[in-house]
């Protein structure tokens, strides 16, 4: 059996590799884990658990190239994230975590890799600063289980963003720096010096020039993605050929310069490049984790131990109180923000690149970088992931259900009933991949999302810690169904609702019988057009209160046939969305929101 399993076809394997790892890919979503998990786990059984996979032996030369530029895409859409207001318009605390936190992490990890593991500075440097990425693929999914208050939530999930590309510069830089002292200080110096003069010259003007071909529509629509993305490779190959290791320090600030340039409008790109680095990462990680060497992990010995405990319980704690010098943050919210820091996918994909260019440098003590650092991923996601909620209900930061809403679809109904909402105080957020549309609610002081709310980036920076229910109320046919399912699973079965459809849409559009399951939203017979159709005729949103003098049948008989109810806020301040074949039973002291269309008997 193990005999069959080990192919030697190169295509059969990149295949095999593929389906596996977006089989990890949809069982990490299904049993809402980080996608790490399971990927390791495939990797390490493929490797050195069956011995079926040594992507040394099969890939030979082109190994390196392949990782290569695998990493350079990864950190060049990492850097495509790293919009410099978001550093500053998350509040200081996560722009201090992602500066000065970063650098006492990797100031208290350098010591503690170089006495207890035995590393030399120069690769415990290095080390220290690959640990000081986190990461979004990891944050994310745990925040969605531990469901810590809003003030928490939005700092981790920022930092997990926004670390990601500072974290990998400074370990780019750290790397570089390593490299250059193969030649004696004084060369050193020299070649460090070139490196970075290559690097950041070339991915400045590369980025600017290529926002200016971006800005000015100099490159067709249907060609930008395509366009960029082989740009971005040949400038990688061209820094490295003027200076040696500069390629990714260069998409790294070429990254940086698109996504602050003014105009500029990257998301397009990002999304592109995400759905590649779902791919790459993916599979790179199974190929990474097949090469680990169980002796070498064994070599680490009780040191490795000792290094994980001070990254968790030394390092982490006091970057978060040091960054939270000032801040209003209680002491067991401070605490909540040191017990969470897993490390992700970039830190094994970069650690992992770094010791193949280091072994072919001579430097003998890289090839333990990438099991300490595969260490420091399962020790950080698992023991995090399997104590956070404990540790949340026991400092009393774990909010309880959420009772938020999201609508998708950013029309004028929409917005009006999100502007009653949050008058009630009801967390709401509108998504909308209609720019004006999401423009217009803006104007109105309403939370928005542009873009797909179940895109990657929608995964990283849309926050649902507060939301309870997902209205789709759009007329993208063939996207609502998408986002229907997608919130459905992942907020828990009946969160997301839709309209009703039109028996044309039905027929032609196939929906199926699950997905009719989840219509209704409302009322039976409510589609798009009849609400969009009712506020075009002056129907507004009116919140009525019910009491023991005014009750449910009164509330009928007052606005007959004219009122469609759509939502009820009990006295706890919990809403209940009405929908077909729902009964809601409100009482004296609950609020009924409607849509009332007005009265035609009235004068004018």
């Amino acid at each position: 059996m193990i005999e069959f399993l080990h192919m030697d076809d190169p295509t059969i394997v990149l295949v095999a590799i593929g389906l596996l790892s977006i089989a990890c890919q949809y069982i990490a979503y299904r049993l809402k884990l980080p996608a790490i998990l399971p990927l390791l786990l495939i990797g390490l059984a493929l490797g050195p658990g069956l011995d079926v996979l040594d992507p040394d032996a099969l890939f030979g030369s082109l190994l390196f190239p392949m990782v290569s530029l695998a990493v350079a895409i990864i950190l060049f859409e990492g850097a495509l994230t790293l919009d410099f207001d978001d550093l500053g318009s998350h509040g200081s605390m996560v722009r201090n975590l992602c500066t000065l936190g970063a650098v006492i992490t990797w100031l208290i990890v350098t010591p503690a890799a170089h006495f207890f593991i035995g590393f030399d500075w120069a690769i415990s440097f290095l080390f220290g600063a690959i640990v000081t990425v986190t990461g979004p693929t990891v944050i994310v999914p745990m925040l969605r289980s531990v469901r810590p208050n809003s003030k928490i939530s939005n700092i981790l999930r920022w930092e997990g963003i926004i670390i990601d590309p500072i974290g990998a510069l400074l370990a780019v830089l750290v790397f570089d720096f390593v490299i250059a002292t193969q030649h004696p200080w004084s060369h050193a110096f020299l070649t460090f010096g070139k490196m970075l003069a290559v690097g950041l010259g070339v991915g400045l003007v590369s980025g600017f020039v290529l926002g200016y071909l971006l800005r000015g529509n100099f490159i067709p629509h249907y060609l930008r993605n395509t366009a960029v993305l082989t740009l971005m490779l040949g400038v990688f190959a061209l820094s490295n050929l003027a200076a040696h290791e500069s390629g990714l320090l260069t998409v790294t600030v070429m990254g940086i310069v698109l996504a602050n340039m003014k105009d500029v409008d990257v998301d397009d790109i990002l999304e592109f490049k995400e759905t590649l680095s779902v791919l790459l990462i993916s599979a790179l990680f199974i190929m990474l984790a097949a090469r680990l060497n169980v002796d070498e992990v064994a070599a680490l010995g009780f040191g490795s131990a000792m290094v994980i405990v001070i990254i968790m319980f030394v390092a982490r704690p006091v970057s978060v109180f040091l960054s939270a010098w000032k801040s209003d943050l209680k002491l067991n919210e401070l605490i909540m923000l040191s017990w969470i820091s897993p490390r992700g996918i970039v830190a094994a994909a970069v650690a992992s690149l770094f010791a193949l260019k280091l072994e072919l440098a001579g430097f003998e003590q890289a090839r333990l970088v990438v099991p300490m650092v595969f260490l420091v991923i399962i020790s950080t996601v698992v023991f995090q992931s399997l104590t956070s909620v404990k540790i949340a209900n026991l400092l009393g930061v774990r909010v309880g259900e959420p009772n938020g809403v999201l609508f998708f679809g950013a029309n004028r109904f929409t917005r009006l009933l999100a502007k009653e909402l949050l008058s009630k105080d009801i967390p709401v957020q509108i998504a909308d991949t209609n720019w004006d549309a999401i423009r217009e609610a803006r104007m109105e002081n309403i939370p928005t999302y542009y873009g797909n709310p179940i895109s990657d980036h929608a995964a990283r920076t849309l926050d649902i810690s507060t939301v309870g229910k997902v209205l789709v109320v759009s007329p993208y046919k063939q996207l609502n169904p998408l986002v229907t399912y997608h919130f459905d699973y992942i907020l828990g079965s009946g969160s997301a609702l839709g309209l009703s459809t039109n028996d044309s849409t039905r027929s032609s559009h196939k929906v199926s019988m699950a997905y009719e399951k989840k219509l209704g939203l409302f009322a039976e017979g409510i589609t798009y057009g009849k609400l969009v159709g009712m506020v075009a005729k002056s129907a507004v949103i009116k919140t009525t209160r019910l009491s023991d003098e005014f009750t449910m049948a009164d509330y009928s008989e007052t606005y007959g046939d004219r009122a469609l109810a759509l939502c009820a806020i009990n006295p706890s301040g919990a809403v209940h969305i009405f929908s077909a074949g729902k009964t809601i039973t409100a009482k004296s002291g609950w609020q009924i929101v409607s849509l009332i269309a007005p009265d035609k008997n009235e004068s004018v």
